[in-house]
């Protein structure tokens, strides 16, 4: 799912609090009140937005047609290309499905774990971690991350000016960040783990 704007977050957590509180989804006219749109074509536009971004999906002729994306399950992140967004449509393999509100917070989607580098914190080959999108982390957190063009998993720590990314495997070195020389974004926190034959 694309990045949302301020407004589009408060719309579609809106719409979420609406179809878990009453099994149904609101209509543009509740949208309009709740946020104080002129008309309806102002949600409209807003939900055309968000099902552009891959947030929802709109079905035509009803006027509580709006399906939360996250109905399908979490989508599975496979291998990701060099230089390619995280999640983007040719990333994700599959959908599980699993509730994104069971993890806290709660899950945008699930990263398939490749090698062993986190086997010391029960993370292992196959499994898929649960990951919640944001850059907001605290040092000692398991993180998923990008070094210039490698997705990584691993333990951060943050000491003397430098980025250390720590591997939960003995035999295995700590990934030292150089900010000068490398490229750093952080790509969200592990909130969970789902061992794949249990997905299932």
């Amino acid at each position: 799912m694309e990045k949302l704007t301020e407004r589009q977050q408060q719309i579609l957590d809106f719409i979420r609090e609406v179809q878990e509180a009453n099994g149904a989804p609101p209509t543009r006219l509740e949208i309009c009140a709740a946020f104080g749109f002129a008309s309806p074509n102002a949600a409209e536009a807003h939900l055309k937005a968000l099902a552009k971004k891959g947030a929802l999906s709109l079905e035509a002729g009803s006027s509580r047609g709006i399906r939360l994306a996250e109905a399908l399950g979490l989508p599975v992140v496979g291998r990701v290309a060099a230089g390619s967004p995280i999640l983007s449509e040719g990333t994700v393999d599959r959908h599980v499905r699993v509730d994104p509100a069971m993890f806290e917070p709660r899950a945008d989607f699930l990263l398939r774990v490749r090698g062993l580098s986190m086997i010391e914190a029960g993370i292992f080959e196959g499994d898929l971690l649960a990951v919640h999108r944001t850059a907001d982390v605290r040092d000692g957190q398991i993180i998923v991350a990008r070094v210039d063009d490698e997705v990584t998993v691993k333990r951060l720590r943050r000491a003397k000016g430098r980025i250390e990314l720590l591997p939960e495997n003995r035999s295995m070195k700590p990934i030292v960040i150089d900010p000068e020389r490398q490229s750093l974004t952080i790509e969200g926190l592990v909130v969970g783990l789902i061992r794949d034959d249990f997905a299932f």
